[in-house]
């Protein structure tokens, strides 16, 4: 075995054995179609992020009752994206529809 191969091998096994760092943070999806947030809760990591498309035929809100967060108008065939940092559980509706509810549920990263 060639010397550079095994100091290769000896720092993949350092690396291996300590971890491969930070796990990557992670992206969840919620569709809006038929006038509802689906799913209707999702639980995720701080700085996960979150992507709601917006399948409907009208423009939808993505809006926290806290105002922790708020998308602005998402037109037909759009998206907005979040990236989760506060922690804890943000309910959030369409200002346009209040009918429609969701949940955000931030808990602390891995």
């Amino acid at each position: 075995m060639s010397r550079l191969r095994r100091v290769a091998l000896g720092v993949c096994a350092i690396v291996c054995a300590a971890g491969a760092g930070p796990a990557a943070a992670a992206r969840y999806v919620v569709a809006i179609e038929q006038m509802r947030f689906d799913p209707p809760s999702v639980t995720v990591h701080a700085g996960d992020s979150v992507v709601w498309v917006n399948k409907d035929l009208v423009a939808h809100t993505v809006t926290a009752e806290a105002k922790t967060f708020d998308s602005g108008s998402i037109a037909p065939g759009a998206s907005w994206r979040y990236v989760a940092s506060k922690r804890g559980r943000h309910a959030y509706s369409c200002q346009f529809h209040p009918v429609m509810h969701g949940t955000l549920i931030v808990v602390p990263g891995p």
